[in-house]
């Protein structure tokens, strides 16, 4: 959606690797906002864009389009049925999103025929929902997610970091370190002992927590009880003031 940084030029740099030509699409989806101040906030920088991509000086196209050229006169959502993995965490949380998320994605799909695409795994429930959006549509694109860039602070990057003043900056790093508690500890506590570990981190702090969730990394279903054999993934929600952060990381 635009404000690049690292984070999406990387996944470019990795797309380029992989074929001869990239396209980037630039646009800011309305019908995946369920909060209309955070679209209107939302950093629109397409001139500075443009110029961060020129510096990787390959082949790539820059696709920018209007929201009519995309939804005509009817902005609207297609209902899709994602299933259970489109009702737990983000899906929870934000209504409608998903079905948002799928209309905008297969719409640039369908007007850029790529034959690959990459998203990153910062979003990784997003990502489990444009693999189902494209299997439910039947097209030919192969998803890849790509690995979470993170900046010095090891907060992971997001166009709405820029949006957050310096003392925000520091305050958000409690959402990659009480991952990375969580990480240290999924071994030895059991998963309400982790949960409240998580919550605790954030007792004193100027971010409010949103959610934080331990899921089965293959069906996004939340649990409080390990078993052998399922690979687990942790997810955390909070805001630092009216701006909402998101991400998560691999536990086992």
């Amino acid at each position: 959606m635009g404000a690049l940084h690292e984070g999406h030029l990387s996944l470019v740099r990795i797309a380029l690797k992989d074929n001869d030509l990239v396209v980037v699409s630039i646009f800011v989806n309305p019908t995946q906002f369920n909060n209309k101040g955070d679209l209107i906030n939302y950093p629109r920088t397409l001139e500075k864009d443009v110029l961060l991509l020129k510096t990787l000086q390959a082949n790539v196209v820059v696709y920018a389009p209007e929201v009519s050229e995309l939804y005509g006169s009817k902005i609207t959502s297609k209902k899709y049925n994602f299933g259970a993995i489109a009702k737990e965490m983000e899906g929870k949380h934000r209504t409608g999103h998903f079905d948002g998320v799928g209309t905008v994605v297969a719409l640039l799909f369908k007007a850029v025929q790529p034959n690959s695409a990459y998203f990153g795994e910062k979003d990784f429930q997003q990502l489990q929902i444009v693999k189902k959006m494209t299997a439910i549509e039947k097209l030919p694109v192969e998803i890849i997610g790509c690995p979470i860039v993170r900046e010095s602070s090891n907060l992971a990057m997001s166009s709405r970091n820029k949006r957050l003043t310096p003392k925000e900056l520091e305050a958000a790093t409690i959402i990659s370190k009480s991952l990375a508690l969580a990480a240290r500890y999924f071994h030895e506590k059991s998963i309400p002992q982790i949960n409240a570990m998580v919550a605790n981190c954030f007792k004193d702090s100027i971010l409010k927590l949103e959610y934080f969730e331990i899921a089965n990394e293959k069906t996004l279903k939340p649990t409080l009880r390990k078993q052998k054999g399922i690979s687990y993934r942790c997810f955390i929600a909070a805001f630092v003031g009216e701006v909402r952060l998101i991400d998560n990381q691999k536990l086992n």
